[in-house]
């Protein structure tokens, strides 16, 4: 006999999912000081191939606005060069001997309107993708209730706890937004 409490638990790890990423994408937006998180997941052609600047070099904050990347390797320096300035991200870089720097641009207040912009977008593609895991849960309960397996009280009762978990969820999203665009303001 099915529970919806089941349904219910086995969306859980999708909204789990969702949020990990979210906070990933959040490490990524730049606030006041300079992080490896910031260019760590740039994408570099090497070799044929694309891999993560991280398992190409030692990434490192020496200054609150710089990161220098030192590659393991001398033949990196031209395509991560290469990845840096077509990331996007506004950086310029200055290779010194076999360290790459890359200097942030002070956060104008047009940037700083930019990035709370991209913050938003963020926020809300992790909520479509958690208000579709409730979407399939629900098809699945309500499913369940037609096929007999579950009463419709117990439909009724998922419904209203299947919404608790999506709103905590949401509510997280919303407490890290606010965080990050103190910081950034």
């Amino acid at each position: 006999m099915a529970n919806y409490k089941d349904f219910i638990n086995s969306v859980k790890p999708e909204f789990e999912k969702a949020f990990r990423f979210f906070e990933g994408e959040l490490q990524k937006i730049r606030t006041s000081r300079a992080s490896p998180a910031l260019v760590e997941d740039i994408e570099v052609s090497a070799f044929g191939q694309k891999f993560p600047l991280k398992q190409l070099g030692a990434i490192s904050t020496p200054s609150t606005n710089q990161i220098a990347i030192q590659p393991w390797d001398a033949s990196y320096i031209e395509p991560i060069e290469k990845a840096i300035s077509q990331s996007g991200l506004g950086m310029s870089a200055v290779v010194d001997k076999n360290i790459i720097r890359l200097n942030l641009p002070l956060l104008t207040e047009e940037y700083r309107n930019a990035l709370s912009k991209t913050l938003g977008e963020k926020a809300e593609q992790a909520k479509q993708v958690i208000r579709r895991a409730r979407e399939d849960a629900w098809n699945k309960i309500q499913a369940a209730q037609k096929a007999k397996e579950i009463s419709e009280d117990e439909k009724f009762r998922g419904k209203d706890e299947l919404q608790k978990v999506v709103d905590d969820f949401q509510e997280k999203i919303k407490n890290l937004v606010e965080k990050k665009k103190n910081e950034l303001l």
